[in-house]
């Protein structure tokens, strides 16, 4: 019954993401919606990690099982991606470094703050003992 019950709490809050998508026209699809209210919810501590985590770990479990319907389309598109292989495969190599050098430069900017704040709260400490 626990498994039932997280369930339902997942289905709901994507039901209310997919009902705000279409209600506000919003360009984000539902879904997504439905993971920033669950993000939210978990963040306020409103929901707790240990009241979905069992069918979490499931869906987690099972997740390879999610790509098959993203595959068989691809099977199916299989003409447009021969035609197309050399854009598409531009655009993977592309956007990948993209990703891998923003990634980089954030890594670094946070490095560079958390470096910062741990100096000046060291600063402060020796500057209240004087």
């Amino acid at each position: 019954m626990k498994l039932f019950r997280e369930a339902l709490v997942i289905l709901i809050i994507y039901l209310v993401g997919e009902f705000l998508s279409s209600w506000l026209k919003l360009p984000v699809p539902g879904n997504i919606l439905g993971m920033i209210i669950l993000f939210v919810l978990l963040s306020t501590k409103v929901i707790k990690v240990d009241n979905i985590s069992n069918i979490s770990n499931f869906l987690l479990n099972h997740l390879a099982f999610f790509f098959i319907p993203a595959g068989v389309g691809l099977m199916t598109s299989l003409n447009i991606i021969k035609s197309n292989w050399l854009k598409l495969l531009i655009v993977c190599l592309s956007t990948t470094m993209i990703i891998i050098a923003s990634t980089g430069l954030i890594v670094q900017f946070v490095s560079k703050q958390l470096k910062s704040k741990k100096t000046e709260k060291g600063s402060d400490i020796v500057g209240n003992n004087n």
